[in-house]
């Protein structure tokens, strides 16, 4: 069947390919869309092998074209035609278009066809990670939302996908905290998070002018690090009081974890990474801490990483890699993913080498490592987004103004909605509109937030395609047609052709944004599918006086439907009937 990926193009150009004597396994046909002045989609994976074989790329793709239109039911459905020194390009007929609608109706449809990718690979992928004892705020926006749909679109490609929320739960700032605590006569039981958090910061800027209270902070820690009862209880409450606040906001965001195994769970192993780094000399003594050093590496071979400091105490880098030992181990990990910000790039550089050195000097399969960095959300006047104060503002904080904005275009566009409705649609909206302004952009480059353009009904927001979506949802409502098993047959117009066009490239891109980790792909893919059906929908009278065009551009506009959803979804945004 040629509804594949790339509507199974790429395994015809490589078995012809091969009928052309092109080993496969120094073939790639490279298949992509094309200009739609050519073609579909393109075949460029010929010039680089004849490149690489001092050939002539036109004659080869010549002879690859001969074997490809020797099958009668490729050649009836595709057009195949080379363009320069040996692109070859595809142009789909009416009638494969129209089946392709048949074929991929639902979620469940692309998800089959895109199982594969990642079938059998179990992945552990660390986001959100935010810190204990303090509000999230919206630095904390993007691991979180990033990793919830890096997990969607890894596990709709097949992948079996561990979330783990490696929160910071153990360290300096709790010696602070206990202290704090038991100085202020509280009950860390009945504090809140912003208390705690207040008391944090009171007590940060005490030990930096007052050495009596740092040497009281640093023996409230090392106290608790040796199983003090009184200092645990202070400890564990504070981080279930900690992780309440988390849940929360993970529920409203609709983001979810497997496990949340933070420092704390990995300090009892850290010794067995000491052993085994000093066991193999791959970490030294330096200046009283342990450090690997990477010779090899311009930066690395000075710049050390230290994974246990000069006092003895462990650190992240101590932490990190004993989770990277039990992931390997208890979870069997064939990979590792981690979401973070930009900044923390030397680190796992860093983190990475080491495991290589440790693993292959112990004989253990190494793991896929990969560090998804992401940039900087700046406000409108380019600099980082803070409150009037200069702090930071909180997640909650945020997602409260959006609602609020929202709310009040809910009332402006649809005033006859009942308050429930209003108040779910406006919540839908303002949680949708930041989590799609963050995904928007490319992940590696910064972006600017701004309430205008993320809830605009123009342009590439998720209020535009929240209004499609419900827009299209009406207009089913309306055929009062029974749409159960409802078909296309031959398409006919050019705005159908566009339309159907544009769906086949939906696997294709969601095979891209899977294997780069970046959802932006899918954004982008949406806009530009909601842009075609606009167009399709404005050229095209939908309930037609002829049946045929009636079903047929019903199928489309389902299939159409389906898609956007699929895409929706995949990127962790929830979709309204109505708006």
């Amino acid at each position: 069947m040629w509804f594949q990926i790339d509507c199974g193009l790429a395994n015809a150009v490589t078995a012809a390919a091969e009928l052309c004597g092109i080993s496969p396994l120094e073939f790639s046909p490279d298949v992509r869309q094309a200009d739609p002045r050519f073609g579909d989609f393109q075949a460029n994976g010929i010039l680089p092998y004849a490149k690489a074989h001092g050939l002539n790329p036109r004659k080869i793709a010549e002879k690859v074209v001969e074997e490809l239109v020797k099958d009668e039911n490729f050649s009836k459905k595709i057009e195949v035609s080379i363009a320069g020194p040996g692109f070859v390009n595809f142009r789909l007929s009416n009638v494969f278009l129209a089946e392709w609608v048949n074929v991929y109706k639902s979620e469940e449809d692309y998800g089959a066809a895109l199982c594969k990718i990642f079938s059998g690979k179990k992945i552990v992928l660390d986001y959100s990670s935010p810190n204990t004892a303090k509000q999230m705020h919206v630095g904390h926006l993007r691991s979180m939302n990033i990793g919830n749909s890096i997990y969607k679109i890894l596990k709709f490609c097949g992948a079996d996908v561990i979330r783990d929320n490696h929160i910071g739960d153990w360290g300096t700032l709790f010696g602070i905290l206990i202290m704090m605590v038991k100085d202020s006569s509280l009950n860390a039981a009945e504090l809140s998070l912003e208390e705690i958090e207040s008391l944090y910061q009171r007590g940060s800027a005490l030990v930096k002018n007052d050495i009596l209270a740092l040497d009281s902070a640093r023996n409230e820690l090392v106290k608790l690090q040796n199983g003090d009862q009184e200092n645990l209880e202070i400890w564990k409450r504070i981080n279930e009081i900690s992780q309440n606040s988390f849940d929360e906001l993970y529920s409203r965001m609709a983001v979810e974890f497997d496990y949340t195994l933070g420092e704390s769970f990995y300090c009892t192993k850290v010794d067995r990474v000491y052993r085994e780094l000093m066991e193999k000399k791959i970490a030294v003594e330096s200046e009283g801490a342990l450090c690997v050093f990477h010779g090899s590496h311009e930066r690395f071979s000075k710049q050390p990483f230290i994974v246990r400091k000069s006092d003895g105490a462990s650190n992240y880098a101590a932490t990190d890699l004993a989770a990277v030992l039990y992931r390997t181990e208890k979870f069997c990990a064939d990979e590792l993913i981690y979401v973070t910000d930009g900044r923390q790039r030397d680190h796992f550089q860093q983190l990475f080498l080491t495991v290589e050195e440790w693993y292959l000097a112990f004989g253990r399969k190494c793991p896929e490592m990969r560090h998804v960095w992401f940039g900087t959300i700046f406000g409108e006047d380019g600099k980082a987004i803070k409150t009037r104060g200069g702090a930071p503002i909180k997640l909650t904080k945020l997602l409260d103004e959006a609602k609020a904005r929202a709310l009040a275009i809910v009332e402006e566009k649809n005033a006859d909605l009942d308050d429930d409705e209003k108040d779910h649609v406006a919540e839908v909206l303002a949680v949708d509109s930041v989590k799609y302004a963050d995904l928007l952009s490319n992940r590696t480059m910064d972006y600017v937030f701004s309430w205008d353009k993320m809830l605009s009904f123009d342009g590439n927001t998720a209020t535009y395609l929240l209004y499609t979506i419900a827009r299209i949802k009406s207009i089913l409502r309306k055929s009062e047609i029974d749409l159960a098993g409802v078909e296309a047959d031959c398409l006919e117009t050019e705005e159908e052709r566009n339309l159907v066009r544009q769906l086949t490239y939906f696997p294709m891109v969601l095979a891209m944004a899977a294997k780069e980790l970046r959802p932006h792909h899918i954004c982008s893919y949406l806009f530009a599918l909601t842009g075609e059906y606009s167009s399709f929908y404005n050229a095209n009278r939908i309930l037609s006086d002829k049946k045929n065009v009636t079903i047929r551009r019903l199928a489309i506009t389902m299939r159409t439907l389906s898609t956007l959803e699929t895409g929706m979804h995949l990127l962790g945004l929830e979709t309204l009937e109505r708006m």
